[in-house]
């Protein structure tokens, strides 16, 4: 057996390799783009299989395509769905604008699928009947996002604030310093400080739910600019039919197919919640790691997990190693978000040219987010302990605790007060019952650190 096979298309013979399930326009497309050797993620090619299955069962109902052919479009598509043979869509995601060689990677993949079932199926004429790359590539992109969002990143920020409301309960009232521009502030509990993480995320997640429900409107059917062309006017609500079935999302047709060829508004949507749940994951990162710091000259509120050795050259070092790999994390996907903002503005005309970097941006965005959430849940908040000694004693001596004091003696010897505390070292409560005139008792019931946690006027 050659190494290599000869295969043909429009423009003339293509040397292949001999065990490839590819065809002609693979290959060149694989000799044209050798930029990053990254293909499109398995997400991706998966959607694209999904397409191909329910266009295949739509145009058989519609009388297009006959029996043999649906069923074998439809054996090979399983199999693509199922992850195997992922050898086959070698193509870089840095290619044309409309991602026609992935499509058409798939397209001659699945016929070859079908042809080793002993079914002649065209790539072009079969797989891709009713079909063009303009509506098939926008189209995979809202599948795949849909999917990742439902199946992988939801359920990780759900495990994340399950995970948190679980800590929250053990510390509601556990006393810390609270602080503003990183200085101390009145006292808050633990558990609140944990609860408004917790309320960060289902504040996101929503966010993100409603991003993800926008893209369940796909514009399959438009074909090459919109219009439909080549497609039976049954074809775009009969593959809705089929694509529910087949994936389990109501995904449903979009009235005006051109607004998702010429552009991806809604995709640019949904990067820019993945973004606001970076900046959620990175602000709870960093407070974990300013909490943990020390543990000598540092807050040292909590300890988080002995995972590493944090030094090849000082002994004993432990670093806050999830923390800080959540945080760069966030820095990936807000750099990601905004390549597929740039990406947003490339709709000329009837189609935006650059697809498949918007879609491998969405899906590396919700890989790295998923992975982070359930890391962060499984081996941060889990298991951190807290300090309890250092956090009470560095509560009872804060002189902002004056602030109590404000209703009943003034801001101003409130703060002559402070600053007394502030040069001496003396705690608070000691200056205070020298020169407010309040007794001790009162004192303590005003400048309580549990009490003031729950607001309002003494």
């Amino acid at each position: 057996m050659s190494e290599y096979r000869t295969e043909r298309d429009s423009l003339g013979e293509v040397h292949v390799p001999a065990e490839a399930l590819w065809g002609a326009q693979t290959q060149r497309a694989v000799e044209n783009f050798p930029v990053s050797g990254q293909p499109l993620p398995p997400a991706f090619i998966a959607a694209v299989a999904y397409i191909k299955w329910a266009a295949a069962e739509a145009n058989a109902s519609l009388g297009l395509l006959e029996n043999d052919l649906r069923d074998a479009i439809v054996s090979a598509c399983e199999a693509l769905v199922q992850g195997e043979f992922s050898d086959q869509f070698p193509v870089d995601r840095y290619q044309t604008g409309s991602g026609t060689s992935t499509n058409m990677n798939a397209n001659e993949v699945i016929a070859a699928i079908a042809g080793k079932q002993g079914v002649e199926v065209h790539p072009n004429d079969h797989v891709n009947m009713s079909q063009s790359s303009n509506d098939v590539i926008p189209t995979a992109i809202h599948v795949s996002a849909v999917m990742a969002v439902k199946q992988k990143l939801i359920p990780a920020l759900t495990h994340l604030r399950g995970m948190i409301y679980e800590r929250e309960a053990e510390f509601s009232e556990q006393v810390k310093t609270g602080r503003t521009h990183l200085m101390d502030a009145m006292p808050v509990t633990l558990g609140q400080e944990l609860r408004t993480w917790r309320e960060q995320l289902l504040a996101t997640e929503k966010r993100v739910e409603a991003a993800a429900d926008e893209l369940l409107s796909v514009p399959q059917g438009g074909t090459a600019v919109g219009t439909g062309v080549n497609a039976a006017p049954e074809f775009a609500e009969q593959f809705i039919k089929f694509l529910k079935a087949n994936t389990g999302h109501g995904f449903r047709s979009l009235d005006h197919k051109f607004l998702g060829q010429s552009a991806v508004d809604a995709p640019v949507a949904l990067s820019s919640q993945l973004r606001g749940t970076a900046i959620v994951l990175t602000k709870i990162a960093n407070d974990l790691r300013w909490m943990n710091s020390g543990p000598i000259h540092g807050l040292s509120e909590i300890s988080l997990p002995a995972l590493q050795p944090g030094s090849s050259i000082m002994p004993g070092k432990v670093n806050p190693v999830i923390p800080e790999s959540v945080a760069m994390v966030g820095a990936q996907v807000m750099g990601l978000d905004s390549a597929v903002a740039i990406a947003g503005q490339s709709g000329n005309f009837q189609l935006n040219v650059m697809l498949p970097l918007v879609a491998g941006n969405l899906l590396d965005m919700l890989d790295l987010l998923s992975n982070s959430a359930n890391m962060l849940a499984d081996k941060a908040i889990r298991d951190f302990s807290v300090n309890a000694e250092n956090l009470d004693a560095g509560v009872g001596r804060n002189p902002v605790l004056v602030t109590a004091l404000n209703p009943e003696i003034g801001y101003s010897l409130a703060a002559d007060i402070a600053k007394e505390a502030y040069r001496t070292g003396r705690p608070v409560i000691d200056v205070a019952e020298e020169r407010s005139g309040l007794s001790r008792t009162r004192l303590e019931q005003l400048m309580d650190p549990l009490k003031l946690t729950r607001g309002g006027i003494a």
